[in-house]
């Protein structure tokens, strides 16, 4: 039982780990924007605006890759959960769940969390951009 135990230990450190990284990129992804948006306002300059989509749609890709692997792990974690003790080999392989169920990479992407996070910020560059072509448009 100590082995199931312990294996069952690692597998959670692992998704422990991806929710970890996840709440960072989500802070790094907001943080960048936000500081292009102020270096938008101070230059004067919509171009950073524009920037800003880059690091937005690279951290929503990053973080559904985090999502995808947590729940691979999560599928491990319900498979040892099932075993034997005397089955536990510590194999922490997770290519047999790749495919089942939501644990797709595309399907992580578009999960309604990510959907509401990053399409939120999405939401925003596009408001930031808008409003930033209605005043340059005033001022020409």
């Amino acid at each position: 039982m100590d082995r199931k135990l312990k294996h069952l230990d690692f597998i959670q450190g692992i998704i422990n780990r991806m929710g970890r990284f996840s709440f960072l990129l989500k802070g790094w992804s907001v943080m960048l924007v936000s500081g292009l948006f102020a270096l938008a306002a101070k230059e004067s300059n919509p171009l950073f605006v524009y920037i800003a989509y880059l690091p937005a749609i690279a951290f929503w890709i990053l973080d559904g890759y985090y999502l995808y692997q947590e729940r691979l792990y999560r599928l491990l974690f319900d498979q040892i959960r099932g075993r034997e003790p005397d089955d536990i080999d510590f194999g922490m392989d997770t290519t047999i769940f790749k495919g089942l169920g939501n644990a797709s990479w595309s399907e992580s992407i578009l999960s309604q969390t990510m959907l509401l996070f990053h399409g939120i910020l999405i939401l925003t560059i596009i408001t930031v951009m808008i409003v930033c072509l209605i005043r340059g448009g005033a001022n020409g």
